[in-house]
């Protein structure tokens, strides 16, 4: 009947028609559009998200056809949280695999058709549970779902859009949200700053090769905290997230990182039944030795010493996720020997690159409390590297300020330094005092112009000022006793190697100068000669 319809309907388009056939003509076009168009949110309803066709018979010489596409003013969803008028079709392989993988270990265990949080924890994050349930409470709230349940069709909608962000700032602020309070969602607490950076300082650690414990762990996270909260209990999610992003933002995409990561590679290791899922990869990389520990396995008591005078791991992890990466960039790493493993050591390279945020080639190149306080010491062990380096300035008053210096320290009379140059306050409270190119200074010989270390973007004002015996320290014009200063060379090994070779070949020319074999011509006329006459000793040996 609809057939014989459309014919005749055709057949009468053909012709110009009469004012009444033009007439009856349209409605029955009319009609016929609309019951198409109920016969399409039919087959919306039954599809879960298809978009709406609606061909229309226009009347007229061409006879033209006309493709509409039905616009909904709502977006209704399904209770797991789908997108119901959104017809969605999967991108991501391994987003689709790993639903799958959770679907039916949440239908085995549980009963229910979609995925739980549990299961989510513990198949995809099984060493991170709070991360792994902050995010799955995170694209639970994304997608509006009314169960405690997700879909399968809301999970891969959820974690897509979660790894096809893409701008730094929209980053930050997901996991700013992850960690805001329970029962005011627009504002985090200290206690929520303090789990993000522990989770930040974590995964760093055990992907670095480093030690996780550190016993000054709470006071590098309490100098954090004092710096973004001062007196206030909570604050808005903007104005932390505008902190870190011009404070800290390296910390946070390092564990988005990660959760990219590990959420594109989980079903590899679940297909398997294996729990080493993500990035642990057994490589050198990640067994790297603690630099911050004293190498002398056989003195116990002088390196427990040693390393809680020197700057803590969880210092140096702050120190490399405020600095450009000119001060921590990865080392090259040597394949392995095996031809078996080049797909593996490919891996290494680009995780190490890609993850590595605690500087394992850190050097120290100068301690007060080993070296010996002064000028001249300061320069001894400084001066020849060519390397970016940090220098810590312990007060008596336990503050800590860094200097940081993108290239070689040398003497002179102007200000000089980098785009990386910068002066941080570590304790006891973190503040990035000054970011800026040409605000180094160090001169102890020149005449004429100020003595000793200073920073800062105003030479008649600098903000740290260190006196020429290395004694006192001025801060923003408030004087303190200088306790201990440690410089860490930040370059490769080969600039460590460079300054002692230099070192090595100073030794040897004054060797050489100190000990000069003259003949008797030359002796005769030498000015030594005539000074021991003068003194009264006219018998020599020569």
């Amino acid at each position: 009947m609809g057939n014989n319809a459309s014919t005749k309907a055709d057949a009468d388009g053909s012709e110009p028609p009469l004012d009444g056939g033009k007439h009856k003509q349209q409605h029955h076009h009319h009609k016929s559009s609309t019951q198409q168009q109920q016969q399409q949110q039919s087959s919306n309803s039954n599809n879960n998200g298809s978009d709406g066709v609606v061909v229309v018979g226009n009347s007229g010489s061409n006879n033209s056809l006309k493709v509409q596409q039905s616009q909904t003013q709502t977006m209704t969803r399904s209770a797991s949280g789908a997108d119901v008028t959104e017809k969605y079709l999967t991108q991501l392989v391994p987003v689709d695999r790993l639903a799958e993988i959770l679907k039916e270990q949440t239908s085995a265990k549980y009963g229910i058709n979609g995925i739980v949080s549990n299961v989510f924890v513990s198949q995809v994050f099984p060493q991170y549970s709070d991360l792994g349930n902050r995010l799955f409470q995170l694209m639970h709230a994304n997608s509006k779902a009314t169960t405690k349940h997700l879909g399968t069709v809301a999970f891969r909608q959820q974690c897509e859009r979660f790894l096809g962000i893409m701008d730094d700032a929209k980053v930050l602020e997901s996991y700013i949200k992850m960690y805001a309070q329970e029962d005011n969602p627009d504002f985090i607490d200290k206690t929520g700053v303090t789990r993000l950076l522990h989770i930040c300082y974590t995964i760093a650690m055990q992907h670095s090769g480093n030690a996780v414990l550190c016993t000054a762990i709470n006071r590098t996270f309490g100098s954090v905290t004092k710096s973004i909260f001062f007196s206030h209990d909570s604050l808005s999610l903007g104005f932390v997230c505008r902190w870190f992003e011009q404070n800290l933002i390296r910390l946070v995409l390092l564990v988005h990182k990660y959760c990219v990561h590990t959420l594109s590679t989980a079903y590899r290791g679940l297909e398997q039944q294996s729990q080493s899922c993500g990035i642990e990869l057994q490589t050198p990389v990640l067994e790297q030795r603690n630099p911050f520990a004293s190498t002398d396995a056989t003195d116990h008591s002088l390196a427990v010493s040693q390393i809680e005078s020197l700057m803590p791991l969880s210092q140096a992890w702050l120190l490399a996720g405020a600095l450009p990466p000119l001060y921590s960039k990865p080392q090259t790493v040597a394949p392995p020997n095996s031809s078996n493993n080049v797909s593996a050591s490919t891996a290494v390279q680009i995780f190490k690159e890609k993850l590595s945020m605690m500087p394992s080639h850190w050097t120290l190149l100068y301690d007060s409390n080993e070296h010996g306080v002064g000028a001249n010491r300061f320069l001894h062990h400084v001066l020849g590297y060519r390397g970016p380096t940090l220098v810590l300035l312990h007060t008596k008053d336990e503050q800590t300020y860094c200097i940081a210096a993108p290239g070689e320290w040398k003497e002179t009379h102007l200000f000089v330094g980098g785009e990386g140059s910068c002066v941080i306050q570590l304790l006891p409270k973190f503040v990035i005092l000054e970011k800026k190119p040409n605000i180094l200074y160090l001169n102890t010989s020149i005449r004429g112009y100020p003595k000793g270390l200073r920073a800062g973007a105003d030479p008649r004002k600098p903000i740290i000022a260190v006196d020429e015996h290395f004694e006192n320290v001025d801060c923003k014009g408030i004087a303190a006793g200088l306790m201990s200063i440690e410089v860490w060379g930040c370059g490769d090994k080969s600039s460590r190697e460079v300054q002692l070779d230099i070192k090595k070949w100073q030794i040897r020319e004054a060797e050489r100068q100190r000990t000069v074999k003259l003949t008797a011509a030359d002796w005769m006329d030498h000015p030594d000669r005539y000074l021991l006459e003068l003194g009264g000793r006219q018998n020599y040996n020569n």
